[in-house]
């Protein structure tokens, strides 16, 4: 058995412990990443990559905390993205620098009174068909009824996310088997060998594995361990034959605070070209939880021909993904409106609950981190060199064929 130590030790390799470990070591904090499985293995890379300033979250006509607490994220995210924010995002590949609405005919005339909110100028504008994208120019040209608007969201291609997020401290960045919490210290066991890394804080970011971290916990009685919550999805991946990809939430007749379907596509690479995955989500996704594989299908596909009659569906080829969204519990299982980030004694916890909110993820980790410790400096010699380096998982739909 082995023993080191180190200012600030993070479990989980999604976008929240690569974030936080960035934003950390950037400030001068001596820190390491630990990860049992492959970056970004579970809800970093099952995410649809949008990074959103929370209008879905006003489709019911209200602007709701949720939507006020993102509404400057996309901001934040375009700053690090040319390289004039808190991080260095200028490598990651962004696959659409908009993001749209769609409304078809039937709700067209309730979702311009919505757009009349003083709230919402600004962030949402109604576009001419001389305007639409390439993928919209169909839509025009073939007489579909509807109306489109661009959003100030766009979509980032997670896997260069992380890639990009890991390679500036690939050094830092370990895997090993099994992880167990203790008192100011981790247990990490590769194989044979047994690490105990001591450190001064703790911060935990492995998505639904802080449960388990958290469970098997052995912290003093007066300790208040945050609860978490599970709210599943049955997201659908499509490759089918066309084109041109499309960003969009398509807004339904219930006006409720889901999208009736929000749609990403991602490039797929082969052997003989490069194609598109279409990735979808919004209510379908949420009421599709529990269904069979095959009958998700169809519903899925009902969908793309009833709002996108444009697009041919046959012979294409689908898959489910199913996701377990973890998240600090709330009551009735409500849609948390900020990131979270519980201090028990020298462990945070933290939740970003959606991609889009990373950034205020890692200004409250780097406050809670500055109360109580001060930066080390940058030429801390490198930590758990006896354990393998982690690796970049792949999307959930790269076997899609």
């Amino acid at each position: 058995m082995s023993e080191q130590q180190v200012q600030v030790a993070i479990v989980g390799g999604g976008i929240a412990g690569l974030w936080v470990l960035n934003r950390l070591q950037k400030a001068g904090y001596d820190c390491v990443l630990v990860e049992q499985g492959k970056i970004g293995q579970g809800q970093t890379l099952a995410s649809q990559g949008i990074i959103h300033g929370g209008l879905k979250y006003a489709l019911n006509g209200v602007l709701s905390p949720a939507s006020s607490a993102i509404a400057d994220m996309p901001d934040r995210w375009r700053s690090c993205l040319d390289g004039t924010g808190e991080l260095d995002l200028r490598n990651v590949r962004v696959l659409s620098p908009n993001y749209y609405m769609w409304s078809d005919g039937s709700v067209r005339s309730r979702f311009k009174t919505f757009l009349g909110s003083k709230a919402l100028r600004g962030r949402i504008d109604a576009l001419k068909p001389d305007d639409y994208p390439a993928f919209f120019q169909q839509a025009a040209s073939g007489g579909t009824r509807g109306t489109l608007y661009q959003l100030t969201d766009f979509v980032v291609d997670t896997p260069s996310l992380l890639e990009s997020l890991a390679s500036a401290h690939s050094d830092r960045i370990r895997q090993c088997q099994r992880i167990e919490l203790g008192d100011k210290l981790l247990r990490l066991t590769e194989g044979d060998e047994q690490t105990v890394l001591r450190c001064r804080m703790t911060i935990l970011c492995a998505g639904a594995g802080n449960e388990a971290l958290l469970a098997s916990w052995s912290a003093a009685p007066q300790v208040n361990k945050p609860a978490m919550q599970r709210r599943p999805l049955h997201m659908v991946a499509v490759r089918l034959d066309h084109p041109l990809p499309a960003y969009v939430h398509c807004v339904g007749d219930s006006f409720g605070m889901t999208p009736r379907l929000t749609v990403t596509c991602h490039p797929v690479k082969t052997p003989e070209t490069n194609e598109w995955v279409w990735y979808l989500g919004g209510e379908l996704a949420e009421s599709g939880v529990g269904l069979p594989d095959t009958q998700q299908h169809q519903r899925a596909e009902q969908e793309l021909n009833r709002l996108f009659p444009w697009v041919n569906t046959s012979g294409a080829n689908w898959q489910s993904i199913h996701v377990d969204r973890a998240e600090p519990a709330i009551a009735d299982l409500r849609r948390p409106d900020t990131a979270h980030v519980s201090r028990c004694d020298s462990l945070l916890v933290c939740w970003p609950t959606k991609l889009t909110l990373c950034p205020d993820l890692g200004d409250t980790v780097l406050k809670q981190v500055a109360e109580t410790l001060t930066p080390a400096g940058q030429d801390a010699a490198p930590l758990l060199q006896s354990l393998p380096a982690a690796s970049l998982a792949s999307a959930p739909w790269e076997a899609l064929r």
